[in-house]
């Protein structure tokens, strides 16, 4: 999988590309990440890549023009160099937006089915409306709140798709019966000491009876999500 990410701050990336998960998943050549500078693709002299909005307001907007020239050198790059987003085979492009679809598990889980995903960091006040009506395929929000700009969103989503690519994980099954995965959030967990501050692990944990500690996880990921996130038992997507 490749996932390219248009952004203004490339330098940012960096340390989180290169260390734990998705250090490793690059080595073993399951993915691969493309930075690409918003920057490189401005306007004149000093590289101008925003503009006021019309009508007034607050705050300024990405230009169209820049954003195309931006995502257009992503795609001269793919090996038959159409130039056409949506004739490009297993391409998918996304803005990270506040105003954009939540994010969620099974989307993570779409995603890292994806053969290339470009990710458009957002800032400023926005993004050309005009751009995202031709060139991006959905726009996706990371939660109820306003960042300063996509990048950090962006490292969301591609930490979240890349450890479902098959052979990221040594332990698969570690993305099975995790947070979200059922619809539930995850059981506690416990590990070594078996004693911590007086509190005991729960004996069903040590029984090594294994029909009896699947009843005791489900039945806690029910209570903690009755308690927590009571919403998730009311969603039908």
């Amino acid at each position: 999988m490749k996932i390219s990410i248009v952004t203004l701050f490339p330098e940012v990336f960096n340390p989180i590309l290169d260390s734990s998960i998705l250090k490793r998943a690059q080595k073993k050549g399951l993915v691969e990440f493309e930075l690409v500078n918003l920057r490189d693709f401005g306007g004149g002299r000093h590289k101008v890549v925003d503009d006021r909005p019309y009508s007034g307001g607050a705050g300024m907007v990405l230009k169209p023009d820049v954003l195309t020239r931006a995502l257009k050198s992503i795609l001269l790059r793919i090996k038959n160099l159409k130039l056409v987003p949506s004739e490009v085979e297993g391409l998918k492009i996304i803005l990270m937006s506040a105003s954009g679809y939540p994010y969620k598990q099974k989307k993570a889980l779409e995603f890292s089915k994806i053969n290339h995903l470009i990710v458009i960091c957002g800032h400023y006040e926005g993004v050309d409306q005009r751009f995202i009506d031709k060139y991006v395929d959905e726009e996706i929000s990371i939660g109820d709140y306003v960042l300063t700009g996509g990048e950090i969103p962006a490292m969301v989503i591609v930490d979240s798709i890349t450890r479902l690519i098959p052979g990221v994980l040594e332990k698969p099954e570690a993305t099975v019966n995790e947070s979200f995965s059922e619809g539930l959030l995850e059981h506690p967990q416990y590990t070594r000491p078996e004693e911590f501050e007086e509190s005991k692990v729960p004996k069903v944990l040590l029984s090594g009876n294994h029909a009896e500690i699947a009843k005791w996880r489900e039945q806690k990921s029910l209570e903690k999500t009755k308690k927590i996130r009571p919403d998730l038992l009311t969603q039908t997507d």
